[in-house]
């Protein structure tokens, strides 16, 4: 693992730099005044914990985090939201880095579980959580709005 790496937390300025990862992950080109009405609303949300990883030359990944009390966990859970790390940072422990950085802010808060939910089309996504730590144990339906 790469000790240059350093984590912190999302600021404003970080937006080019999300967005970007953003649009490379979903293979789509979103509307930029949209996105970015949502990241600061999202950054500044005290419920959602969004970290970056960088070295000294560059961004390499991103985590969001959100948190909520649910009734059916009788207490607060978070879902990473998005996760991304650059192509050409990938298998050198970034994504580690900040995965630990939300199961310190898990442990320290007491949730009752983390959750991630990853697109079927994602195959290897799975292999990665479950090497991260994650268990296969639900399944997520959704009902797209075409709006």
């Amino acid at each position: 693992m790469d000790s240059n790496i350093n984590i912190r937390k999302i600021q404003s300025q970080d937006l080019d730099f999300v967005y970007k990862s953003i649009c490379e992950l979903e293979n789509e080109i979103f509307d930029f005044e949209v996105f970015s009405e949502i990241f600061n609303s999202n950054i500044s949300n005290p419920n959602n914990i969004y970290l970056i990883a960088e070295d000294e030359n560059e961004s390499l990944g991103f985590i969001s985090f959100h948190t909520q009390n649910l009734l059916h966990h009788c207490g607060l859970v978070g879902e990473i939201q998005e996760f991304f790390i650059d192509k050409n940072h990938r298998g050198i422990g970034v994504g580690r880095k900040l995965v630990d950085e939300i199961l310190k802010y898990a442990e320290k808060n007491n949730l009752k579980s983390i959750e991630v939910t990853t697109n079927k089309k994602r195959i290897e996504n799975v292999a990665i959580y479950e090497n991260l730590g994650f268990t296969l144990s639900h399944n997520k339906f959704t009902i797209k709005n075409n709006k």
